[in-house]
């Protein structure tokens, strides 16, 4: 489980201690709904700069962002996901891909991506294990880069 912030809005054009409210309020509803303290922040919309990723990082945060996006969001169909992700130019050992728990296809879809991706040689791990926490950089198509 992640933070994705409180007002979804698009967190660079908010002030620095917008931002950082932002991120902080979520932080602390799901920590006390759930007693879970979450360590992984995604932008919304893919939507950040210097200043986001130093407040979340103030919070306790490692940010993520996607190479490869299913758009299931697009609400296209269980077929749309499965090409977005599994004949994206993108995908390669290392991708995070954005779906929403949410999607109105994508529980439809879920089974036969993973399946797809495992048996183009991927395997599907936790973002926790592909993440630079500290010294790294992102680059435009979502991939942390060590410093």
């Amino acid at each position: 489980m992640g933070n994705l912030s409180e007002s979804r809005k698009n967190l660079s054009q908010l002030s620095p201690a917008e931002c950082l409210e932002s991120i902080q309020k979520t932080h602390t509803r799901v920590q006390e709904l759930t007693g879970y303290e979450m360590a992984l922040f995604r932008p919304p919309y893919g939507d950040y700069d210097n200043k986001v990723l130093e407040n979340a990082k103030e919070c306790g945060y490692a940010s993520v962002l996607w190479n490869v996006d299913s758009y299931d969001w697009k609400d296209y169909g269980v077929d749309a996901i499965l090409k977005n992700v599994l004949e994206n130019e993108n995908l390669g050992n290392g991708s995070i891909i954005r779906c929403h728990s949410g999607a109105r296809y994508m529980a439809d879809a879920l089974d036969s991506l993973i399946k797809g991706l495992e048996k183009q040689g991927y395997e599907i791990i936790p973002v926790s294990r592909l993440i630079y926490e500290d010294k790294y950089h992102m680059k435009e198509d979502g991939r942390q880069v060590k410093n």
